[in-house]
């Protein structure tokens, strides 16, 4: 099983910013070229009033800051330049559909997705969206954002593939900001089956692929929860990956790059489960020989020993 995908967290909300330039970035393509990595994916383009080009829309309705240069800019041209596929993630308000207002949500991403079709869409390498609200149950009205947004990303872009990420409610279910690493439940099988299905069921028209985030439950689940999840995606016409995180989710430090060990472990799992892809959160911080942790590019060593055997 091999990682063919990366997420890239320039917001970095809740991880440590490494306060990279363009040169820094485009070393870091090289390395996830070497390492066979072939998309890249925006996990969201902006979070509350921080964003990674000078949006008109999030600029009017958001106050957002303005960023000293255009990000999105910068990876289509290293994406073009290291011949791979860019996906746009969408804007995570942090505010409306947390508390409840989708259509809000919605709405003001629908306009963010228009601005950037017509700013980025004609460039080669912007080959597909990204929804960036993360979910693990069927709550609120996400059914409805999917679809929406999933719709109005085909609608104006010719019908570029749309992705979702989303993650299972598993025992390490446990906010970033507690120094806790389990809770005494997780969602069951059965649970995690009937909520799930409805939500593909809702969704199959607007999203194309689901990659299940692989880090909220015990290795022991992890098996049966990804079976699981290949078989609703199969049944519903989606096609699934997997986000097999490369940070640790058992340790109270939050978040340092995970051992060798266990990501192998995900990345057998997955394969046993019959999954078709593997992409990452997330290679820069986690798996860089430049990351700002030292153990990152010891974890890309491994890794790609891994490849050559």
């Amino acid at each position: 099983m091999k990682i063919k995908g990366t997420f890239l967290d320039e917001i970095s909300h809740d991880i440590p910013h490494q306060n990279w330039g363009r040169k820094e970035w485009e070393k870091d393509f090289v390395n996830m070229k070497n390492a066979g990595i072939d998309t890249v994916i925006l996990i969201r383009s902006g979070y509350q009033k921080w964003q990674t080009f000078d949006s008109k829309v999030l600029g009017s309705e958001m106050g957002a800051h303005r960023p000293p240069v255009d990000l999105v800019q910068m990876y289509l041209e290293l994406s073009e330049q290291y011949e791979m596929d860019f996906y746009f993630g969408t804007y995570d308000s942090g505010k409306y559909w947390v508390n409840g207002d989708y259509r809000k949500e919605v709405e003001l991403n629908k306009r963010l997705i228009d601005e950037v079709w017509s700013k980025y869409g004609e460039q080669k390498a912007f080959k597909g969206w990204y929804i960036s609200q993360e979910c693990s149950r069927k709550t609120g009205q996400i059914i409805d954002l999917y679809a929406s947004l999933g719709e109005h990303c085909k609608a104006v872009s010719n019908d570029l593939p749309t992705l979702i990420s989303p993650y299972i409610d598993g025992i390490k279910n446990i906010s970033q900001y507690v120094t806790t690493t389990e809770k005494e439940a997780g969602v069951s099988l059965s649970k995690h089956e009937q909520e799930w299905s409805e939500i593909f069921d809702g969704i199959k028209h607007a999203i194309d692929i689901v990659a299940f985030q692989d880090g909220h439950v015990s290795f022991d689940e992890l098996t049966d929860f990804l079976k699981l999840n290949k078989q609703l995606a199969d049944r519903y016409g989606l096609a699934c990956w997997t986000n097999t995180e490369t940070f640790d989710r058992d340790m109270p430090i939050k978040f340092l790059p995970i051992k060798w060990e266990k990501l192998w472990m995900k990345l057998e799992a997955a394969a046993k489960a019959g999954i078709e892809d593997a992409i990452t959160f997330e290679f820069s911080h986690f798996m860089s020989p430049q990351s700002a942790y030292l153990q990152a590019g010891h974890l890309y060593n491994r890794y790609m020993e891994y490849l050559q055997n």
